[in-house]
């Protein structure tokens, strides 16, 4: 089980990275957790895409810079794919700095006609996940790469299911960059670069 977490170097310095590698630390079962840097200024798609290429292990699960886990958030998503046979399960949040802007999607079951229900804090199979990839598409309008990575599950064939719990949470604010290295506290850097912790 492994967690990949892209950042760039504000969320360094100014702590949230360490915050968000605690709350990794603290889980109640055992995972190896990969930080992606985006040094070169490419955004989150990029960067989570460069730490996903170092995963070894079956799953998969991502978390942002900005954000932290409960301590038994991965046990709760790997007993649902246990007992429902998902390849992606993806869970609920609590919101810090901000409001739930999809308060219709929670607890719903997952609608593959309304792939923005799902968040990019998910488990994946690790395979699916590197069949399908990272990337923001510019013409497509409508949220961001995790969107589109929902789309390219959809269209794999994934077994998506909905955690009506919340096991995590999104810390919005003046600092979020919504994957976007021009937003937020994204700074410009030069090159992706990982490290496993």
């Amino acid at each position: 089980m492994t967690v990949v977490t892209p950042f760039h170097e504000q969320r360094r310095t100014n702590g949230m990275l360490e915050r968000a590698a605690a709350s990794v630390r603290a889980q109640t079962v055992p995972v190896h957790h990969i930080c992606a840097e985006d040094i070169h200024h490419l955004g989150a798609a990029v960067t989570r895409t460069h730490g996903l290429a170092l995963v070894e292990t079956e799953w998969t699960a991502f978390l942002d810079s900005d954000d932290e886990m409960d301590p038994d958030h991965i046990e709760q998503l790997l007993a649902c794919q246990q007992e429902t046979g998902a390849d992606y399960v993806y869970p609920w949040f609590r919101v810090v700095g901000g409001s739930d802007p999809f308060p219709m999607f929670y607890g719903k079951p997952f609608d593959p006609a309304a792939p923005n229900s799902t968040t990019i804090t998910i488990l994946v199979r690790t395979e699916l996940a590197k069949q399908v990839g990272f990337a923001r598409d510019p013409n497509v309008q409508v949220s961001g790469e995790d969107f589109q990575f929902t789309i390219g599950c959809i269209a794999a064939g994934a077994r998506i299911v909905h955690l009506p719990r919340r096991t995590w949470t999104w810390h919005h604010g003046v600092h979020n960059s919504s994957g976007l290295p021009t937003r937020g506290d994204a700074r410009p850097g030069t090159q992706p670069r990982s490290r496993r912790r």
